[in-house]
């Protein structure tokens, strides 16, 4: 007896790279990185390319714009792979504009700033904050708040860092300097000085856990294995700020901490003193805003800010935050669902996600 065995169609090579997925979505961040052919057309083009997409048998991928031309492809009239491509030549204007506004004493106008890079005022601030996560203003004062933090530690006076970082005047600081620097300009000038902070290290599953609070709200949650260690890394951050442990009246905030430690469900509702540059500011606030038992990967968080190239600038906002559990950089994971660094122990991180994906079934 005779049977027939129908073969299963093989998968094209090409659609088995990675580099096919870039050029299915006519992904503009892979410009540059390769090229594509087409042997039924006999061109090549730029994976972002607007042409009707090739049949993924008919398709070879070429490192550079020579390599194509020498198997015998010509370039795409389309996308024109040989020129610089209309995403790169837009981030370029948004890098030219980022240093003027990084060494500019005043923040331009948005019409200034649109103009010297020959954009219409509507596509420039779409284009900029697509790809910095923040409006031209809010990237300028950002950068002038770091030049003040900078000027103080040089600074002979803290009036002149005020004006070395580009203030008019002494006023237009001190109105954003509380949430800007956590304290006065002289007290942060000073390492925390006349700033009382109090503190305490508490016990819980995952180690020791240190909680310090200043007159506006928590501003430290550490977690790590030795006690000391916490609470020498507080007193290098407020070098000269009056610490007070074993404060009895502090036990209820630590308490408090803890038992979202052991059970995310319980919530945490305490006064936060949260100081960073304002990008920082509106990642850590979206971070808040993902339930306990979800994550989002660094793309998708960027993509949820409005902000999908600044994956890079979001991982860096979740390095620099000093809250854990009260602003959850921990439900931050990689791409791929995998882990990735934690301020205080992937093993830590590991844990949380755990026990919150637990209390959700």
């Amino acid at each position: 007896m005779n049977t027939l065995t129908m073969k299963r169609p093989q998968t094209p090579v090409s659609q088995k790279d990675p580099r096919w997925k870039a050029v299915a979505e006519r992904d503009a961040r892979a410009d540059g990185n390769f090229y594509y052919s087409v042997k039924t057309t006999g061109i090549y083009c730029r994976p972002s390319c607007a042409a009707r997409l090739p049949r993924p048998e008919n398709v070879a991928f070429h490192a550079t714009p020579e390599e194509a031309e020498q198997a015998g492809f010509r370039p795409c009239l389309r996308c024109r792979p040989r020129e610089e491509s209309a995403a790169r030549k837009l981030a370029a204007k948004v890098s030219q504009v980022c240093r003027w506004l990084e060494s500019s004493e005043e923040i331009p106008t948005l019409e200034e700033l649109a103009k010297s890079v020959d954009l219409s005022v509507s596509h420039f601030h779409r284009s900029f904050k697509t790809q910095t996560g923040l409006t031209p203003r809010e990237y300028g004062v950002s950068q002038r708040e770091q030049r003040m933090r900078d000027s103080l530690d040089r600074s002979h006076s803290v009036t002149q860092a005020i004006y070395d970082a580009g203030y008019g005047s002494d006023s237009r600081f001190y109105e954003r300097s509380q949430q800007t620097l956590g304290m006065t300009p002289t007290a942060y000038r000073a390492g925390g000085k006349d700033t009382a902070i109090r503190f305490a290290v508490a016990q819980c599953s995952l180690g020791s856990v240190l909680i310090a609070q200043s007159d506006r709200g928590v501003c430290a949650i550490a977690l790590g294995d030795n006690p000391e260690v916490l609470v020498q890394d507080l007193q290098d951050r407020f070098s000269q700020a009056t610490l007070a442990g074993d404060d009895r009246e502090f036990s209820q905030q630590v308490a408090q901490v803890v038992a979202f430690v052991e059970a995310p469900k319980t919530g945490l509702d305490l006064p936060l003193d949260i100081q960073g540059t304002a990008f920082q500011r509106r990642v850590w606030q979206a971070l808040c805003s993902i339930p306990a038992g979800e994550t989002l990967s660094y793309s998708e968080l960027a993509q949820r800010l409005g902000a999908p190239k600044s994956s890079r600038a979001v991982a860096a906002a979740c390095a620099a935050n000093t809250l854990a559990v009260a602003v959850p950089c921990h439900r931050i994971v990689r791409n791929d669902g995998s882990l990735s660094g934690y301020r205080w122990g992937v093993e830590r991180k590991r844990a949380l996600l755990e026990r919150e994906d637990q209390e959700q079934q």
